[in-house]
């Protein structure tokens, strides 16, 4: 999905870039001021969704590798076994489903 708008940063291991519109679309006028404004409002909505993203896959690649380890289904916090069904629902979930709701406690 991060492909479909950003590219990888070359500088930055895990990091996405969404890409900036540009603005040599061969229009002029209010025409041009307006497609501009269009894909930068385009470019705003994107930019929670590249963040959104790379977490997802980052605790993905996280998921993978802590199954090479024999370590995946093990809460981070707790150490406990995560739920088979949290799993199944969110297969790279780091936290069991006490922590993860306690967590969201804390954070109100």
């Amino acid at each position: 999905d991060l492909r479909d708008f950003a590219k990888k940063d070359r500088d930055v291991q895990g990091n996405w870039e969404t890409r900036y519109p540009k603005w040599d679309k061969g229009e002029s006028g209010s025409s041009a001021l307006e497609t501009m404004a269009d894909e930068v409002e385009e470019y705003d909505n994107r930019l929670p969704v590249e963040y959104a993203l790379e977490i997802k896959l980052r605790n993905i690649n996280l998921a993978l590798e802590k199954m090479e380890k024999g370590k995946y289904g093990i809460c981070e916090r707790c150490g406990k076994e995560i739920e088979i069904e949290r799993l199944k629902a969110v297969p790279e979930a780091r936290l069991c489903l006490s922590c993860k709701k306690a967590e969201k406690r804390h954070a109100l």
